[in-house]
């Protein structure tokens, strides 16, 4: 199979609303709302570093693109088109056939259609860029925070990262338990309809990519605050709660992986109904860093850091 025959059979379909021209011409042609902001974010997924060769094909082509739509719902966007830069060892039509399932049926379920790219032989690699809008001064950025507004996080945490160190052979897990985690790494949701639903409530947001120390460190940064986080507020499952005290901490500090989203927001702001779960976890301090506290307002001297390509 040829190039061409490739990406007609698997990646070519009619474009959708708001699309007059898609895959096939040497340009996507797009048709913007009147007066919207376009928002524009890229991600790649490298074998051997962001995902293990045994992962299911089709979880692969769903967390490819999932992973940019959770950079979308983390600036409160609206889906409009992505693009697929892909780079396979060979034309393995198995493999793209379950890989291209997973894929189209995130993009179908978020209303985000394929609408270009480009394909060549190499090492696995795939590369997403995601095209979304919001309305003028609406778009969440993470530099809003104000002292005084309180942490959010959506969903569970951790999960990803103990389903990485069962493969890492450093953890035992195995049955239903194992079965969860490793959905959790392998299959995120990503919050499109709560970044939206996050619009004029939160004064900034991040999503969990590469661990929730250093994301949230990402918002104070850019908006030169402090905080305040309550570890034992963090949200996680009962499989990651069962674990030693000091894993727990690793996997929900420094994991990674999550795609949940960090926002903040003023006290008392009322929280959206959008079918996911959200937990106030600290507040924002005129303080510069990031306090780690438990319960009883004791200190934390966790030692950790979120994930960095170059540094980990």
């Amino acid at each position: 199979m040829g190039e061409f025959d490739l990406i007609r059979r698997y990646f070519q379909r009619l474009p959708g609303s708001g699309v007059e021209v898609g895959v096939g011409d040497d340009c996507a042609v797009l048709v913007p709302t009147p007066g919207a902001r376009w928002l524009v974010s890229s991600d790649m997924l490298v074998e051997g570093r962001h995902f293990l060769s045994t992962v299911d094909p089709a979880r692969l082509g769903h967390k490819a693109l999932a992973v940019n739509l959770s950079d979308l719902a983390a600036c409160g966007a609206t889906p409009r088109g992505f693009t697929l830069a892909l780079a396979l060892p060979r034309v393995d039509e198995a493999w793209l056939t379950e890989f291209a399932r997973g894929l189209w049926a995130l993009a179908e379920a978020s209303g985000c259609p394929l609408i270009g790219g480009d394909t060549t032989q190499g090492p696995l690699n795939l590369c997403i860029t995601v095209f979304g809008e919001a309305p003028p001064g609406q778009a969440l950025l993470r530099s809003g925070a104000r002292v005084g507004d309180e942490v959010w996080v959506s969903g569970r945490l951790g999960d990803a990262r103990l389903a990485l160190e069962v493969f890492r052979g450093t953890v035992v897990l195995e049955g239903t338990g194992f079965e969860q985690v490793r959905a959790s790494m392998e299959c995120p949701t990503p919050r499109v309809a709560l970044g939206q639903a996050l619009r004029g409530i939160a004064t900034a947001a991040v999503d969990v990519s590469d661990g929730l120390l250093g994301d949230l460190g990402h918002i104070l940064a850019a908006s030169s605050v402090g905080a305040q986080l309550d570890v034992d507020a963090l949200p996680r499952s009962a499989v990651l709660a069962a674990q030693p005290m000091a894993l727990q901490h690793q996997c929900l500090l420094a994991g990674g992986d999550d795609y949940e989203l960090i926002f903040t927001a003023p006290p008392g702001a009322s929280m959206p109904d959008v079918g996911v779960a959200l937990t106030r976890i600290g507040r924002i301090e005129a303080e510069p860093g990031l306090r780690v506290i438990d319960a009883r307002g004791a200190s934390i001297d966790h030692g950790l850091r979120g994930y960095d390509h170059f540094k980990s």
